[in-house]
């Protein structure tokens, strides 16, 4: 299946909000409230440029994930890009997150990143694990059960890197 990656507007909130909240209320993937305040949550995914964030909707322009992406830190760190990614639940195995993984790679390519960093992937989301190990990241580092998974307890927070060309 074929899917749209597209900037994301201010008027696209009302369909990316269900989604955060979806991944929210698990406390499977995101060290985060199970239910956020809107607003905060909204100040906080609406990233500025010079990040961005997209949304990767279907054929009909319904939304089914989002991403948004950033210079992982400022000043001397801002030649390495961040960014986080939520697929709703029903389109998940799809490749709607292979599709942002791509167009994160293609955005700080063209942006003259030369490297992106995940800071904290919940080492239990093994398709999440998966993707971004098949589109060229790897591990390189661990916090020992530094996420605390509602069914599994502690299990590990993974940083994954991955050479921008």
């Amino acid at each position: 299946m074929t899917f749209v990656v597209r900037p994301a507007t201010d008027a696209d909130w009302p369909s990316i909000w269900p989604i955060i909240k979806e991944v929210a209320a698990s406390q499977e993937t995101f060290a985060m409230e199970a239910a956020p305040n809107e607003d905060a949550m909204r100040a906080s995914w609406m990233t500025q440029h010079p990040g961005r964030v997209v949304l990767a909707c279907d054929e009909e322009g319904q939304v089914l994930g989002t991403a948004n992406m950033y210079a992982n830190r400022p000043n001397q760190g801002s030649h390495v890009a961040s960014g986080s990614f939520m697929v709703a639940a029903p389109a998940r195995g799809r490749g709607v997150g292979r599709a942002l993984v791509r167009d994160m790679i293609d955005w700080t390519t063209k942006h003259g990143f030369r490297g992106i960093q995940f800071n904290a992937v919940v080492a239990s989301n093994e398709s999440a694990v998966q993707l971004y190990e098949s589109e060229g990241f790897r591990i390189i580092g661990a916090a020992p059960g530094g996420f605390l998974h509602p069914a599994l307890g502690p299990v590990d927070l993974l940083m994954l890197w991955r050479d921008v060309h």
